[in-house]
């Protein structure tokens, strides 16, 4: 059997081959999906996007990376109305039961309380101090001591327990005489609350937990719906369909389209203490100072920060392009590399959030004016972007270069966004183990929860109020605009990625920096000015510091602290500090 014979095929630059799928758009990609499941998963992560997003009204959005923040919004809004509907819901029961009981139910509100600030006094670090982890476990260590009280008190009081039989109470009275201490103490506290209750009362109290325990498990199920359905990974890049883009509100209208003007225009508003928000944490940032001396050999020509941004950008594109023989199969994340520019604006100074200059017409003014100019506050840098992993990894490099006084000055800023946290990951698990679980393993499941709900419920609640009281009293409406103060796909971001991403993000950070240095020593080279030994000598350039070997007749600086000067004859390179 005869093979076919492949001809070799042209070495081109450009973007992705043909027969490469379509990108995700942002609105649909994973990242999104998993940050939507946890505005239901997590009541504080919920609380900070809406406090970012929708209550300070006056503050930009932070750039979106791989994700859509206006989707992510809507359902934080969606989840809390959820849960402030079956909070009101629990609280109704637990007001309807306590009176229908006799009171007896009201034993059990006060350590409900406990049960609901324990999670508040230990705080939401993963390591909390050991005097939060002690008294938080102390006031767990409370409340279920006096739940289970209550509960004994309501059981008795439900089979009669303390009631006229005389000879039953003589008999308690001397067993506990002659028994220990501490159960003679707990069945004399039962008897004095249970003796004056009537048992069809306590069969009242008993069937409004049945109905809390009801709606808790409601609640669970209606979350279970929500990812086994419009957060389905089948379901979910469909957004016109999703319930939660179709809430009314003028002002959700207002703010949604607010959010997806600004989350991913090359015009990035910024604060001044942080300027890269939005983009991850910073990995690896040098800087380098090269002086220009001409090429004796060579005629000078021209050269200015556009001539060497434009030599580095076909270099970059070239590593979308696959191997000669690697076939159609290739899926590395490196052809969907996105390179484009983008100009740092500081948001002091605008009088409303509509002032800020998105028009491409008023892009393009700045970016020509930036570009050449090197200035403090405005500033130009060339964005090369590599959303691995279903756009959780995102690694951003931003490049820019600025001649002045005969000096080259590169900067490189690379940042990364770590993946999505482990808990709403795994979302999608914890959804299908409560859907398939057996009728027990429901009922124990949501009985756990009825002793702490009235606590909960009072909290969210509260939470609630709170920010009504914020929302009408803030002025958010009428502030200054103020630039973002974080972004909602960082505060859902790991720690730190597994040893495959890690691996990935030193892959496609040495891929770009080797193909901007190669670019700066083209440009360099191309407009008659020598390049040396030094910048051939480049060996790594990484964990902050660049090895480097002889650099002849070239100054050259690295690090934060570092100093260019000139070597002369034999003199060893000065190297700056990491």
């Amino acid at each position: 059997m005869s093979t076919a014979y492949v001809p070799q095929q042209p070495h081109h630059t450009g973007a992705a081959p043909p027969s490469d799928p379509p990108p995700v758009p942002p609105h649909a990609s994973e990242a999104s999906r998993l940050l939507c499941a946890g505005a239901y998963l997590d009541p504080g992560y919920r609380d900070r996007v809406i406090e970012q997003l929708y209550l300070n009204e006056q503050r930009i959005v932070a750039p979106s990376l791989g994700f859509d923040a206006a989707r992510v919004l809507a359902h934080a809004l969606r989840a809390r109305r959820q849960e402030l509907l079956w909070a009101a819901a629990v609280l109704g029961l637990w007001a309807v039961g306590v009176p229908l009981s006799g009171g007896l139910l009201a034993l059990l509100l006060w350590p409900s309380l406990l049960l609901a600030v324990a999670p508040l006094l230990r705080g939401r670090a993963p390591q909390p101090p050991w005097y939060r982890r002690l008294a938080a476990f102390l006031t767990r260590s409370a409340g279920r001591l006096l739940i289970g009280i209550g509960l004994l008190v309501l059981g008795s009081a439900a089979f009669g327990g303390g009631s006229d039989d005389d000879s039953g109470s003589s008999y308690g009275s001397a067993y506990g005489s002659y028994g220990s201490g501490g159960d003679g103490l707990l069945e004399s506290l039962t008897e004095a609350f249970a003796g004056s209750a009537e048992p069809w009362r306590a069969w009242l109290g008993i069937g409004a937990l049945v109905a809390v325990g009801l709606c808790v498990a409601a609640r669970r199920s209606q979350f279970a719906r929500v990812l086994a359905a419009e957060l389905s990974p089948q379901r979910f890049p469909d957004a016109a369909g999703d319930p939660a883009e179709q809430a009314e509100g003028q002002r959700f209208r207002r703010m949604t389209h607010r959010i997806r003007l600004e989350q991913h225009a090359p015009l990035v508003m910024y604060h001044e203490a942080r300027p890269f928000c939005g983009a991850g944490a910073a990995y690896d940032t040098w800087v380098l100072a090269v002086e220009l001396r001409p090429d004796e050999e060579e005629q000078q020509q021209p050269l200015s920060n556009r001539a060497v941004l434009d030599r580095i950008r076909p270099l970059l594109e070239q590593l979308r392009v696959p191997a000669e023989y690697a076939g159609p199969g290739v899926r590395d994340r490196l052809r969907r590399l996105e390179i484009d520019e983008c100009v740092f604006l500081p948001a002091e100074g605008l009088l409303s959030r509509d002032q800020a200059p998105y028009g491409p017409a008023e892009f393009e003014q700045h970016r020509a004016r930036a570009v050449e100019e090197g200035g403090e506050k405005r500033r130009h840098f060339l964005r090369v972007r590599v959303g691995g992993w279903e756009e959780e990894l995102v690694v951003t490099v931003f490049v820019r270069v600025h001649t002045q006084g005969r000096m080259l000055m590169l900067e490189i800023a690379p940042h990364v966004l770590t993946p999505v946290r482990e808990d709403f990951k795994d979302a999608d698990r914890t959804s299908h183990r409560f859907r398939t679980d057996n009728p027990f393993a429901r009922i124990v499941g949501a009985a756990v929860l009825v002793p702490g709900s009235v606590g909960r419920s009072l909290v969210t609640l509260g939470r609630g109020a709170v920010y009504a009281w914020r929302a009408l009293t803030g002025g958010h409406a009428h502030a200054l605009p103020d630039g973002p103060a974080l972004s909602v796909r960082e505060l859902a971001s790991a720690p730190a990625g597994s040893t495959f991403q890690e691996m990935d993000v030193v892959r496609y950070l040495r891929s770009v920096q080797d193909r901007i240095g190669r670019g700066v020593r083209l440009a360099l080279a191309e407009a008659g000015y020598e390049t040396g030994e030094f910048v051939q000598k480049i060996i790594n350039i990484s964990n902050g510091g660049v090895h480097v070997g002889r650099a002849d007749n070239s100054s050259f600086a690295f690090g934060d602290h570092a100093r260019a000067e000139t070597t002369t004859g034999g003199s060893q390179p000065q190297k700056g500090s990491d």
